[in-house]
């Protein structure tokens, strides 16, 4: 069992011991320790084996024992029992979006309640309201919570998606049988929210049997949908259903493009074709017939999806631009951005440490931004009102300032920004004091409470917000978590405009929760002249990859590296954050 897998476990185990009412320092050292495990730097495996897993500081003797199980064998009995212990679908109720374990408890111990279904009966029928802190207003906000729940959950994260599907990938492209492959559908194109996965594959009519075998025995398979001559459908352990496609060589570009989609840019493609006298499919192109079919040049044979754009005399349009957003037209006027590549990012402005609800180190952080090639690390670390996540107080902000600066008087060719990700206030003002974010390099704003706001409150909080003159950038716009939490409503065109008066950048948050700025309003913030930063919120070491999530993004808004801030190097970057303040 992976790093992952073992964390996903340790951390699910805290929350059933919370739902069994465990004391709860025994929940917290299992939650604990799932972060611990996540923040290792060395590998897993590699610490089990030669026992040191016990001497890591978070990992008692029982918890190292469980892990060990986890790794070697791929399952640990108390997990198992602890699991059985409860019915199933309390832990699916822990994912509704503002339920925690100890309501749950308490619904199931007094009402019986046992499953998502039992509690939207329940709530329908206003049985929540004789229990004490319950309400009509709880029942229908659980109410909401159930439907949010609902509707995404046949949906995906990129990250988990991509995972999955390049394990299933790299299996498939060792087969010598396999001429191309490559994945399709959304996840080519970045999207941040997947439904499945699709994968295009080229081979002979002979070798068909050889490669689904291989493909529905793969040990990411849960189970089989179907299987046929050219496609075959699985549900991997991941909860992903996930085609793979045959065809022939001669007809595997038109497949890849046309699974790719999306749907509407192919009714472009389709309709452009038939301009020419062609028709185009996911076999290849043909004549249409009638007068138009006559009149069309020589029937394109194409090796590539170069050559299939280029028969109709188009720039080749990257999959993340294929939303039908006007990528047709920039490409047939050879108006095509050279879009930002993650090879192009030097370093990024949004993390935490230990110092608040972070895993790592300073060092460590700085450690792991030297090893992605990076030439700087910015330091946000939450402001004092965000008591839950560690926030710090301006003592704790002044002494971390003097060990980044010790730090920075040891590195070479490396850079530690010191700042804060500082909590925009109900009424717009700042959590810390202007002398205060004047001694730092560079301040990230977000708001991270109340969150129950007009479309109006929320806007003009966040304008306020942006005026002062030592914020940066605005971060996590709209305060979205993908598949659990609606943004707040907030008119992102006048914030973007004011970002843009009052010269001051919007993150990406490229954490795989967030993904905000949506790439749907990049574009406009690229028009803007709005300068974006691609941001991790890392909380640990791993955490900094998230970078290349953002990138996607950062792809589907259109950007350029010249619109990405932090793809300047440590110079180019002093001189803006230093002329912010000026």
């Amino acid at each position: 069992m992976d790093k992952k897998q073992v964390v996903a476990i340790l951390d699910e185990m805290g929350t059933l011991f919370e739902l069994k009412g465990e004391n709860p320092f025994k929940c917290r050292a299992f939650h604990n320790a799932a972060r611990v495990v996540e923040a290792l730097t060395q590998e897993l495996g590699g610490l089990v084996e030669s026992g040191t897993v016990r001497s890591v500081k978070g990992i008692g003797e029982h918890l190292a024992e469980i892990i060990t199980d986890l790794v070697d064998k791929g399952k640990s009995e108390e997990y198992e029992k602890l699991k059985a212990s409860l019915p199933e679908g309390l832990l699916q109720m822990v994912r509704i979006p503002g339920l925690g374990p100890k309501r749950i408890k308490l619904l199931y111990e007094r009402l019986k309640l046992k499953s998502i279904t039992e509690l939207r009966e329940a709530c329908e029928q206003h049985r929540l309201a004789e229990l004490e802190g319950f309400g009509e207003k709880t029942e229908e906000n659980i109410l909401k919570g159930i439907e949010l729940l609902a509707k995404s959950s046949d949906k995906h994260l990129f990250p988990h998606a991509s995972e999955s599907a390049e394990k299933i990938l790299r299996t498939i492209a060792k087969l010598k049988e396999v001429k191309r492959c490559e994945v399709a559908g959304s996840l080519r194109r970045k999207k941040e929210i997947i439904g499945d996965i699709d994968i295009v594959v080229s081979a002979q009519e002979k070798d068909r049997k050889k490669i689904f075998d291989v493909f529905v025995a793969h040990p990411e398979v849960q189970s089989i949908i179907a299987r046929g001559d050219t496609k075959s459908s699985v549900v991997l352990k991941a909860g992903i259903n996930c085609d793979l496609r045959i065809v022939e060589d001669a007809e595997y570009p038109f497949a890849l493009n046309y699974f790719t989609g999306s749907k509407e840019h192919n009714v472009e493609m389709r309709s452009r074709a038939r301009k020419y006298g062609l028709s185009l499919n996911e076999y290849g192109f043909t004549r249409v017939e009638g007068d138009l079919g006559k009149k069309a040049r020589s029937l394109p044979r194409c090796k590539d999806e170069r050559e299939i754009y280029a028969a109709l005399d188009l720039a080749f349009v990257p999959p993340e631009l294929r939303e039908n957003m006007g990528e047709i037209e920039a490409a047939e006027k050879g108006q095509l951005p050279k879009l930002i590549e993650e090879k192009d990012v030097r370093g990024t402005l949004h993390c935490h440490t230990d110092y608040s609800d972070g895993v790592n180190t300073l060092e460590e952080m700085a450690d792991a931004a030297m090893s992605l090639g990076w030439a700087y690390l910015g330091i946000a670390d939450h402001s004092k009102s965000a008591a839950y996540a560690g926030g710090l107080s301006e003592t704790k902000v002044k002494a971390q300032v003097k060990e980044i600066e010790k730090l920075n008087g040891r590195f070479k060719n490396f850079r530690l920004f010191s700042g804060t990700e500082v909590d925009i206030l109900p009424d717009g003002s700042l959590d810390y004091s202007d002398k205060l974010l004047a001694s730092l390099d560079h301040v990230v704003a977000s708001i991270h409470s109340k969150f129950k706001m007009t479309e109006a409150e929320a806007t003009k909080r966040t304008i306020k917000a942006l005026k002062n003159k030592y914020v940066t950038m605005l971060g996590h716009p709209t305060g979205r978590l993908l598949l659990s939490r609606e943004g707040y409503p907030i008119n992102m065109v006048e914030v973007i405009d004011a970002a843009s008066d009052y010269g001051k950048a919007i993150e990406i948050n490229a954490h795989s929760l967030r993904l905000d700025l949506d790439w749907r309003l990049v574009k406009y913030a690229k028009q803007k002249k709005v300068p974006i930063f691609i941001n991790p919120d890392a909380h640990n070491t791993d955490g900094l990859r998230d970078v290349f999530y953002g990138v996607g993004i950062a792809r589907k808004g259109w950007l350029e590296a010249k619109n990405v801030a932090n793809t300047w190097d440590v110079k180019k970057m002093e001189q803006y954050l230093n002329d912010l303040r000026s």
